[in-house]
Parts: C-alpha cells; structure tokens; sequence
C-alpha cells in the first residue's frame, strides 16, 4: 500500500525529517514500531511529557486499527510522522474496515467502571490532539492528526 502522506506540505512530497514506518497489523509490530519511531533523532529533544502525550495518541489510534479496521483480517499501517516547530504531524493509512458511520467516535469522559469499547482511548486521543480528520477514499483510512509538543533545552 502507498498512500502520499499529507502532513501540511506538498502532497507528492515527503518533507525533509518525516518518519514513515510501515507495520503488520498485530499487537508485537505495533509495539515494535512505536519503540522505533520514539526512539528517531526526530523525537529525541521532546520533553518527557510531549513524548508521553505524542506516545499514548500514536498507540491508542494504532491499537484501535488493529483491533476494528483489521478485525476481520490482517493488513497493514503505514504511519508518517514529522516535526515542525512546536507540532508533530501524524498520519496514518490503512486499508482495513472503515469506521462506522464514516466519522470518528466522539470519545467522552467515562466512569472508569462503565469504559465501553471505543470509549475511554478516543477520549484520550481527542484530548492530547488538535485538527484530527478522518476520511476513508473508498479503499483507505486515512487519518491525520497535530500534537503540540515541547522541547528539552
């Protein structure tokens, strides 16, 4: 699959320091990914807490399109990931189920003894990023997303 990633730039362009990273969809690859991806000269001078914030968002979507787009099979994520300034840019493709409806989950605050599926992480995402879209082109998902981040001096 190749999808161009649009991350504030030319769309046939990737920009100098994006990270593109492309993982099975199962649970052992996406932790994998993620370890690889934090671990990038791109993502190094965050302070530990834009590193957690930007950490939970990318696993929380990479774990939701393991278990419902690619529920029905395996397939593959392709996941873009680049810096400019105070913002990380996020987007990632798939070619598992569309969401339902063809929106994303509002994700609300929840009684921690009442989280149902698709609950609490989408509350989570939503809340830690900024300019989240999602459309699915009739074959893809594609999802994009920002995350402020800080730097360490």
């Amino acid at each position: 699959m190749r999808v161009e990633p649009d991350l504030g730039f030319c769309h046939s362009v990737e920009p100098p320091g994006t990270a593109h990273f492309v993982l099975a969809s199962d649970p052992v690859a996406i932790r994998e990914g993620l370890q690889s991806l934090f671990a990038l000269d791109l993502l190094k001078s965050l302070t530990e807490k834009s590193r957690d914030s930007a950490q939970i968002v990318v696993a929380e979507v990479l774990n939701n399109v393991v278990e419902h787009a690619y529920s029905k099979y395996p397939g593959t994520i392709e996941i873009w990931v680049t810096r400019r300034e105070d913002f990380l840019f996020v987007r990632m493709a798939d070619d598992g189920l569309p969401m339902p409806g063809g929106d994303l989950p509002r994700g609300r605050m929840m009684n921690t003894h009442d989280l149902p599926e698709g609950g609490f992480g989408w509350f989570l995402i939503r809340s830690l990023s900024h300019e989240l879209t999602y459309h699915h082109d009739g074959k893809y998902n594609i999802l994009s997303l920002c995350i402020s981040v800080d730097h360490q001096c």
